[in-house]
Parts: C-alpha cells; sequence; structure tokens
C-alpha cells in the first residue's frame, strides 16, 4: 500500500509553535502584565505625592484681600499676635460685619505658617472636623515569583480622609474657625484636648493611630458673632476657660473710610463721598433698632458709585435695599424706609 499520509489535507490552522516557543510567549505575556502593574502603581502614588504637595493656604482659603493698617486695628493685631506668640488660641467676638474674619486671615497669613479654614455652621460635625472614613481604597497583589503563573489578590478596604483641624494639627498650621459659636457645641468638644494637652483625638480611628500629637506651630484664631445674634450657641465653659477672647467693636471713622477707599474705585467714588457715606452708617448704628456693619457701608458705597448724581431720595432706596435683610417681615420695611429718609434729612448728608 502507498504512502498518502503527504497528500492529507488539514482542517484549521497549523500548530506552528514549539512547547519552548509557547513557554517564552506566556513569560512575555506575563512580564508585561507586571510591567503595566507597576506603572499604573508608580502612577497612583506620583499623583498622591502631588496631592499632598499643594499648598494648604491655596486648598482651604479663598484669596488674600487688601488689609488696612490703621492705630486702632494695628492694636487689635499685636493684642492678637501676643497671645498667638504665647501658644494660646484666640476668639475674636463682635457684631456682623465688624472686621473679625478680615483681621483673622491677616493675622493668620503674617505666621507665615499654612493657614487651614473652617467656616462653623448648625450642620457641623466632629467628623467634618478631624474627618472619617469617607473612600474606598483597592489594593491589588500579585505574585511575580512562581515560574509562569501570574497571582493576583484584590482587598477593597475603607480608607481615612483628614479634615481641616486634623491637617492644620499635623502641619502646624494656623486655623482659622470663623462663625464658630454657630457649631454645636458638642462638635466642638474636640477640641479640649488640642488646646490643653496638645493632643487630638480620632474617634473611629485605633491603636496608636487614634491619636495625633499637635505640631509645636499649631495655633488657633476663631471668630464669633456676639451672643445675642439668632442662630448663635453659647460654647461650653471649659472651653472658654481655654480660650483668650477678645470682643471687637466697629472701627473709627478713620479705619471704616480706609476700608472704604480700599474697596472702592477712587474713579467713581470721591473722598468727599466716602466721608459723608461713613457719617451716614454711623448715624444709622445711633438711630435703628438694626446693626449696620462696615460690610453695609461698602455694599451703598458701590450703589452709590453706579448713579452719577444721586438725589437724597435715590440714596434712601440704595440704603434701604442694603438694609432690608435686617428686618423680618415686610410691614417693618416701610418703618425703616422712614427712619432712614429722616436721618439723611437731619445729618444733612450731600452725596450729589
Amino acid at each position: 500500500m502507498s504512502d498518502r499520509s503527504h497528500n492529507r489535507k488539514v482542517r484549521g490552522s497549523k500548530i506552528r509553535a514549539s512547547r519552548k516557543e509557547k513557554q517564552q510567549k506566556s513569560r512575555r505575556q506575563e512580564q508585561k502584565e507586571i510591567d503595566r502593574l507597576e506603572k499604573q502603581k508608580a502612577s497612583k502614588g506620583q499623583s498622591q505625592q502631588a496631592r499632598k504637595t499643594v499648598p494648604l493656604d491655596t486648598t482651604f482659603i479663598s484669596s488674600e484681600h487688601a488689609f488696612i493698617e490703621t492705630d486702632e486695628v494695628n492694636r487689635l493685631r499685636h493684642r492678637v499676635e501676643r497671645w498667638l506668640k504665647a501658644g494660646r488660641p484666640t476668639h475674636l467676638i463682635g457684631p456682623t460685619g465688624c472686621g473679625k474674619t478680615a483681621l483673622a486671615m491677616y493675622i493668620a497669613r503674617e505666621r507665615d505658617r499654612p493657614v487651614v479654614w473652617i467656616n462653623g455652621d448648625a450642620d457641623l460635625t466632629t467628623s467634618d472636623l478631624i474627618g472619617d472614613y469617607a473612600e474606598k481604597e483597592k489594593i491589588s497583589e500579585h505574585d511575580k515569583y512562581i515560574h509562569n503563573v501570574l497571582k493576583s489578590k484584590e482587598v477593597v478596604r475603607d480608607r481615612w480622609v483628614d479634615n481641616p483641624l486634623t491637617i492644620a494639627a499635623k502641619e502646624g498650621a494656623t486655623l482659622v474657625y470663623n462663625e464658630f459659636s454657630r457649631t454645636k457645641p458638642i462638635a466642638n468638644n474636640v477640641l479640649l484636648s488640642v488646646f490643653e494637652e496638645g493632643v487630638l483625638e480620632l474617634p473611629g480611628q485605633h491603636g496608636e493611630s487614634r491619636y495625633v500629637d499637635v505640631h509645636p506651630e499649631f495655633r488657633a484664631i476663631l471668630t464669633s458673632n456676639s451672643v445675642e445674634y439668632a442662630g448663635v450657641h453659647k460654647p461650653q465653659d471649659a472651653l472658654l476657660d481655654r480660650l483668650i477672647g477678645i470682643y471687637m467693636d466697629f472701627y473709627d471713622a478713620e479705619t471704616e473710610a480706609e476700608i472704604l477707599r480700599t474697596h472702592l474705585d477712587e474713579d467713581e467714588l470721591s473722598d468727599d463721598r466716602i466721608t459723608e457715606i461713613v457719617t451716614l452708617i454711623r448715624e444709622f448704628r445711633e438711630r435703628l433698632d438694626i446693626t449696620v456693619g462696615t460690610r453695609a457701608a461698602i455694599m451703598i458705597g458701590e450703589g452709590v458709585s453706579v448713579v452719577e448724581d444721586p438725589t437724597q431720595a435715590e440714596l434712601a432706596e440704595i440704603c434701604v435695599d442694603v438694609l432690608t435683610s435686617k428686618v423680618s417681615e415686610y410691614s417693618e420695611v416701610e418703618a425703616l424706609h422712614r427712619d432712614i429718609e429722616d436721618t439723611i434729612q437731619e445729618t444733612e448728608v450731600s452725596i450729589s
């Protein structure tokens, strides 16, 4: 019988690779996967490092504004700075719009340390201050030491994320806690050990991670409205005992005029108009049953600056628009309008 095997047709693709070639191909694929994972891990590490090196003062606070330095402002500034040098947290208390926050931010920046900002409100919790398990972290493990075998395991776990107070305590930053007394006292209990023992406790953490030694350069400046304001909570006595309290009032006429000049374009509002607005604002404080802050003077100045020659009636309307939010009912607006008109007439303020 003749051998016809060489004429046999083979269905499908022919097997061309030897066992050695297949092993080499498997190793190349394995090494390619390992290299990809290593590259991904390195890229993730670089991204995390980039986030860590972002300056705190550009991450947590707004851009810097011009600050006015007059004799009265400098006296207050030196008082606060003296206590910060002594290592004591300082609590600025006063009516809304009197410049507490601006003073706190200026002093914080002048320390030449990172600045961390917290804005208090009734919904703020301890976790909002210190941090929480707020993210998921995926960890991949690969065994590249067993020949021709690629083992992979992924573990997903909760990851702790620091919030402003913890960051400030670790980094030795200056903490500016604005509207401190609007936060419910129970949330602020965590500050007791920070200010007294220099230790921050992180509820939810375990072992050594539960306690953070406060950096020796850490300082805190807190601001609050007076207790008679709506939405203000009286802080616990144990915490007040650890704070240096400095009460502020509205600045003198000279300082308020300088503040207006800084915020308003001199081409649109002359020195004479600024002086008249400051005079009017200070008269409102004596006559009206509402708080009229320096911020209101700036807003009135902005309204006046867009009117070429405002009449007394137009000036009254501008003042009413700025101050109406201070009254609680529509029926009170008419009375406010009358009081403002009377004040303008009696003080003979002329903005035209």
